[in-house]
């Protein structure tokens, strides 16, 4: 059965809701106050989970982009510094621990290197997200397997070779698969929807899934028709909100509606068995002339 159990008794795979996960990722710009103004409008919303990303800067920001200077909404500062001011202390993680476990809502992060699997671990998250970039890393991807918790692997940016190698290094155990395009924002022409289908059959007893970073809910919810098992959208409060990843994000009403439409595509499309519904047998009597049937 195509299925991964996680904490809280939670399953994500076929005959289950869809997993919906509000990628909070940077968009907090280092302020635990945004962070959780953001946890709260993912709960107002309807999302399962949300998620972070967690760096240590030194490590993956190119040393000859440490000392470019950027302008900030806190002034003009080196990349480096910008890169470790939006960084959550373990403080503030702990924080944002406590406060997703009071509101009932999953948390976890990308890691995008091997000394931020041990800060993350220390909190016990429910699910790591390999990040697109991070699929030919595979020391990284032992790192992460080693905790032995579920893995969902972002497939970006990446060929089929570099996927089916991704997934023999770190094994089909506790492993889900998500179709993505590394572009921000991602035009429809490249959104490649069908390759959730071309994943569920590639790997039949894997959760599949989408994360998607164009704009606009329609593409997104199409997926659901498609088989996705979980869906992985980037968030904010407001879209102008200075940052990278604000432009390609949903906001909270977009977010609620889309989550609203997934719950009513699910139950719409139904188990594929025909049939007449009562709500059919009143319009029988009053269309048709010809009844083939007794």
């Amino acid at each position: 059965m195509r299925r991964v159990d996680i904490k809280n008794a939670r399953s994500i795979g076929d005959g289950f809701p869809t997993y919906v996960i509000a990628e909070i990722g940077i968009n907090h710009n280092g302020s635990i106050d945004i962070a959780k103004k953001l946890i709260d409008a993912a709960i107002k919303s309807g999302c399962d989970a949300v998620k972070f990303q967690k760096r240590t800067p030194e490590i993956c920001v190119p040393k000859d982009q440490w000392h470019n200077e950027r302008e900030t909404p806190w002034g003009k500062m080196s990349y480096i510094d910008y890169k470790k001011k939006i960084e959550f202390s373990e403080d503030a993680y702990g924080e944002i621990d406590r406060y997703c476990k009071q509101k009932g809502i999953d948390w976890f992060a990308s890691c995008w290197d091997e000394p931020s699997v041990d800060f993350i671990e220390q909190f016990n998250p429910v699910i790591y997200k390999m990040a697109s970039a991070s699929l030919t890393d595979f020391p990284l991807l032992s790192k992460v397997k080693a905790t032995g918790k579920p893995i969902i692997l972002s497939t970006g940016m990446s060929t089929m070779e570099e996927i089916h190698s991704a997934v023999k290094h770190v094994g089909l155990d506790k492993l889900m698969i998500a179709h993505s395009t590394s572009a921000y924002p991602c035009v429809p022409n490249e959104l490649n929807l069908r390759m959730i289908v071309s994943l569920r059959e590639l790997f039949p007893n894997n959760p599949i899934g989408y994360s998607g970073h164009e704009t606009g809910l329609a593409t997104t919810e199409a997926t659901i028709a498609l088989g996705s098992n979980f869906i992985e959208r980037h968030f904010t409060l407001d879209r102008a909100m200075w940052g990278t990843d604000h432009a390609a994000s949903v906001e909270p009403e977009g977010m609620s509606r889309l989550v609203r439409n997934i719950r009513d595509i699910e139950i719409a499309l139904g188990d594929g068995v025909k049939k007449v519904y009562d709500s059919e047998k009143e319009p029988i009597k009053r269309l048709r002339r010809v009844h083939l049937t007794k």
